[in-house]
């Protein structure tokens, strides 16, 4: 159930992003074996191999800043004692009306 602006982040972040982040990194995984067959199919051909090899380092470079960047929010959660949850910023309690002349 969803009562709050911080429970439909949660949601969203469960059921969109953390999916979405494992599909990248297996469509990243992917990427990398078609190149490792094109390497390894061209036998001979020199253009296709580099093209392999191109799409192979390519994947690598990928996967590498995928997932560098997991590892560094997880750290940087860890470090700072950040919960897994955003948190929502609230107005002041002394702030009634924001835009005078509207309310």
């Amino acid at each position: 159930m969803i009562n709050n602006f911080k429970d439909l982040v949660k949601k969203i972040t469960e059921n969109v992003f953390n999916p979405l982040v494992g599909l990248l990194l297996t469509l990243a995984l992917i990427y990398f074996f078609v190149g490792l067959v094109k390497y390894i199919m061209s036998a001979g051909d020199e253009e296709a191999k580099g093209a392999g090899r191109s799409i192979m380092i390519n994947g690598v470079i990928a996967l590498f800043v995928m997932v560098s960047v997991w590892g560094l929010v997880n750290v940087l959660k860890n470090t700072f004692q950040l919960p897994d949850t955003p948190v929502v910023p609230r107005p002041p309690a002394t702030m009634t009306n924001p835009l005078p002349g509207l309310g």
